[in-house]
């Protein structure tokens, strides 16, 4: 393979710097650029306009960060091989892969059942036979098989790049300033011990500031009230394009609308199918819809387009179930439909957020006597245990009549 180096500029950080022959074939891959078309944060800029990065933006920007905490630890004599330091990157390049249109949002609505981390890895698996068993290291770290668990930690962990790209890139196009974080610094002091990733106590404050700048990016962004609210919405499209058997002008939306659940089994044969599907299969369906025979998909496709969504409220009880029979009902009269229907319309759910738990994977902190403390269990820790609980939020969603 010929020598080969491409710089990409992005708003965030720069000059991204491509430096492998084998990095350029996978970013050039049809399976890779269709992340262009699949929003980063689905209908968030509904609620920020200047949300609209794509999944592409994300693995770019994740890529970079790696790249620099590779450098970083070698630069601290950790070991890390040509192979697999190749064998990294592509990981982390690959890493949402297997997102479908609208990320998250219809996660578990194209495929039952189905999360985005296995279309990743069926999706790797497929790109390595098409580039000779290359991917063979990227796919052994990318599942934590790899002996280096380390390198498995930085694609998907506590201290994971993935997640200081999302936090440091969604407040950049948010603009909500209070998800910014100092990954600089985080990177810097990254360190190796006993195999596992942990970071140098001078990084205590810079650590305690990503724990909290992520949970305020996710009540103040991810789980927004708007934006939950869109998303659902979103969700209730589908399932009544699916109930009233509606046809979607994109012939591969149309396969996975008509086979639901059976998708489940074989996704692995409509691997090149699912990689036909961005957002804008979506948007088009939903724009088609508007004029649909079906009062309720026809009304949930409008209020999406013109953004009257439905009116949202949030608490921390769950809400009063004959309340919400009387809303459904009070609809169903407005709207002339029957109160089945008004389900569509008139709606609850939880939205739950955990800021830190160190049952998932611990943060470790090493000190310069060379012991090891979680972050919740150093000396005046503003993590402590009141941010270890899972804080949940109840919310209804309804139609204004």
């Amino acid at each position: 393979m010929s020598a080969v180096r491409k710089i990409i500029n992005d708003p965030v950080y720069g000059f991204i710097t491509i430096d492998h022959p084998l990095i350029l074939d996978i970013i050039s891959h049809p399976v890779y650029q269709r992340l262009r078309n699949i929003h980063q944060m689905a209908f968030a800029h509904l609620v920020y306009p200047g949300a609209v990065h794509s999944r592409l933006h994300h693995s770019l920007g994740a890529y970079h960060l790696m790249c620099i905490a590779l450098t970083e630890l070698k630069s601290k004599g950790v070991v890390i091989t040509n192979e697999e330091e190749l064998g990294a990157k592509i990981a982390i390049l690959l890493h949402d892969l297997g997102h479908g249109p609208f990320s998250h949002a219809l996660e578990q609505e194209l495929i039952k059942d189905v999360h985005h981390e296995e279309i990743s890895l069926l999706l790797m698996q497929k790109l390595n036979q098409e580039f000779g068993g290359q991917l063979d290291m990227a796919i052994a770290i990318f599942t934590g098989q790899y002996e280096k668990k380390f390198l498995h930690q930085l694609v998907s962990g506590q201290l994971d790049v993935d997640r200081m790209d999302y936090l440091n890139r969604d407040s950049f196009f948010t603009g909500v300033a209070e998800g910014v974080i100092g990954y600089d610094r985080i990177l810097k002091m990254l360190a190796v011990q006993d195999g596992q990733l942990m970071v140098e106590e001078k990084a205590i404050y810079s650590i305690e500031k990503f724990l909290i700048s992520r949970r305020l990016m996710y009540w103040q962004v991810y789980l927004h009230k708007t934006v939950i609210c869109a998303e659902k919405m979103l969700q209730k499209v589908l399932q009544r394009a699916v109930e009233v058997k509606a046809k979607a002008p994109s012939p591969f939306l149309n396969i996975f609308l008509e086979r639901g659940e059976k998708m489940q089994a074989g996704v692995q044969q409509w691997l090149f199918e699912f990689c036909q599907l961005d957002d804008h299969d979506l948007m088009g369906a939903i724009k088609y819809w508007q004029l649909h025979e079906d009062r309720v998909l026809s009304g949930l496709c409008r209020a999406l387009v013109e953004r009257k969504l439905l009116k949202v409220k949030l608490q921390a009880a769950p809400f009063d179930p004959v309340q919400v029979q009387e809303k459904r009902a009070a609809v169903a009269t407005a709207m002339g439909i029957r109160y089945e229907e008004a389900e569509y319309f008139v709606f609850t759910g939880e939205a739950s957020n955990t800021t830190y738990d160190p049952g998932d994977e611990r943060i470790n902190i090493l000190f310069k006597d060379g012991s090891i403390r979680d972050i919740s269990e150093v000396d005046n820790a503003l993590v402590q245990h009141n941010l270890k609980d899972t804080v949940k939020k109840y919310y209804i969603c309804y139609q204004r009549i």
